[in-house]
C-alpha cells in the first residue's frame, strides 16, 4: 500500500495526502477527515523510508519535442542543479496535448510539489489549472507571455529576433526570408514580430512568399526552405526561428548548389548544440538553456519549500539575457540576381 493508493481512494492528489500526514496547512478540515478515513480504511502505515521520501522536495518537468537539440542542454542544467539543490527531478514526455495531460497526471501522482512547463505547455490555461488544482506549483519556462500568479523564466524573443534581422540588414541583405516556429508557442509569435518590426523599420517591404511555416523541427525546416528558394524574388538570407530549422535550411541550400554564406546567408535562434556542429557553423541568438533550466530548478524548489513551511510562495518572473553569436553562416549580401 502506498501514498498514491490512499490518494486514489480519497479522490485527492498525493500531495494532499502528504500534507495531511505531515500536519501541514492549506488543507481544509473536511479534506483532512476524508484522507484520514481512507488511511484507516486501507490500513495504511508508511515506513520510515517512505516517510523520508515523501518529505523530499520533488519537482517534475514535461517536454513536447523529444527531437529538439535543446532538450539535452535543458536536462543537463536541470539534473545538475537538482542534485546541488537537494531535490528529486522527474521528467515525462507529452508530445500531444493528451499525452501532456497524462504525463502531468503521472507527475502529480508521484507526489511532485512543483512542475516546469516549457512551450507550448507554459501558455496552456488547462495545464496551469490542472497543476494548481492538484496543489502543484507551476513554473512557465521560456514563455514570452508571463502570467500573473505563475512564476516564470522569461526571454525577450522579440528583441532577439529584431537584433538578428537587423544584423542581416546591416550586411546589405534586403530580401530576407523568415521561417516561422510552431504557432502554439508564444516565443514563435514574438520572434516573427521582431523580424517584421526590423524589416519595417528599415523600410523593407516583406513579400508574402518570404515567410513560410515551420514547427521548430528539422523536417519542417526542409520544407520551408524549399518554398523560400522558390519565391518570386529569392531571398539572399534566411532567418529561421530556431537552429534545427536553420540547419535544415543550410542543408537544402547547399544541396541545391548554393554556397553559404557567399550566395545565401542562414541564421538561427537558440544556440543549441546543432548550431556549432553543422558546416558552416550557424550565426544565431544564444539562449542559455542549461543555465535557464538550473534557474528554474532553484526557483521552483524554493517555492515548494516556502509552501511546505506554511508560507505564501513568492511569485517572480526572471528575465534571461540573449546575445547574438556571429559565425560562418552569414556574410555580405551577394549581388542582386
Amino acid at each position: 500500500m502506498t501514498i498514491h493508493d490512499v490518494a486514489r481512494h480519497a479522490g485527492v492528489s498525493s500531495m494532499t495526502v502528504s500534507r495531511v500526514m505531515n500536519g501541514k496547512r492549506y488543507v481544509s478540515e473536511a479534506m483532512r477527515q476524508k484522507v484520514e478515513a481512507s488511511i484507516r480504511a486501507l490500513h495504511y502505515s508508511p515506513n520510515l523510508t517512505a516517510r523520508s521520501l515523501s518529505s523530499a522536495v520533488r519537482i517534475g518537468a514535461l517536454y513536447s519535442n523529444p527531437s529538439s537539440s535543446n532538450l539535452g542542454a535543458f536536462l543537463m542544467g536541470a539534473f545538475r542543479q537538482s542534485g546541488a539543490s537537494g531535490c528529486q527531478f522527474l521528467i515525462e514526455p507529452g508530445v500531444t496535448e493528451a499525452e501532456a495531460v497524462e504525463g502531468l497526471g503521472r507527475l502529480i501522482e508521484s507526489g511532485i510539489g512543483g512542475v516546469i512547463l516549457p512551450p507550448p505547455l507554459c501558455d496552456s490555461p488547462a495545464m496551469l489549472a490542472m497543476a494548481q488544482e492538484a496543489g502543484v506549483l507551476p513554473l512557465a519556462f521560456a514563455t514570452a507571455k508571463p502570467r500573473e500568479g505563475v512564476s516564470a523564466i522569461v526571454v525577450d524573443d522579440y528583441k532577439g529576433a529584431y537584433d538578428m534581422t537587423w544584423h542581416l540588414i546591416s550586411l546589405g541583405h534586403r530580401a530576407i526570408g523568415f521561417i516561422q516556429g510552431d504557432p502554439k508557442h508564444s516565443p514563435s509569435q514574438r520572434r516573427e514580430q521582431g523580424y517584421r518590426a526590423a524589416m519595417v523599420g528599415a523600410g523593407i517591404r516583406i513579400q508574402d512568399d518570404w515567410i513560410t511555416p515551420g514547427l521548430f523541427t528539422y523536417r519542417s525546416g526542409l520544407d520551408a526552405t524549399r518554398q523560400l528558394l522558390a519565391a518570386s524574388r529569392r531571398p539572399t538570407a534566411i532567418f529561421a526561428s530556431n537552429d534545427d530549422m536553420a540547419a535544415a535550411a543550410s542543408a537544402v541550400a547547399q544541396g541545391m548548389g548554393f554556397k553559404v554564406p557567399d550566395d545565401i546567408s542562414i541564421a538561427g535562434f537558440d544556440d543549441s548544440p546543432i548550431a556549432s556542429t553543422v558546416w558552416p557553423e550557424l550565426t544565431t541568438i544564444r539562449q542559455p538553456i542549461s543555465a535557464m533550466a538550473a534557474s528554474a530548478v532553484v526557483m521552483l524548489s524554493n517555492l515548494v519549500r516556502q509552501a511546505r513551511n506554511g508560507g505564501q510562495p513568492e511569485i517572480s518572473h526572471v528575465r534571461e539575457m540573449l546575445t547574438l553569436v556571429e559565425r560562418g553562416s552569414t556574410g555580405p549580401a551577394p549581388a542582386l540576381t
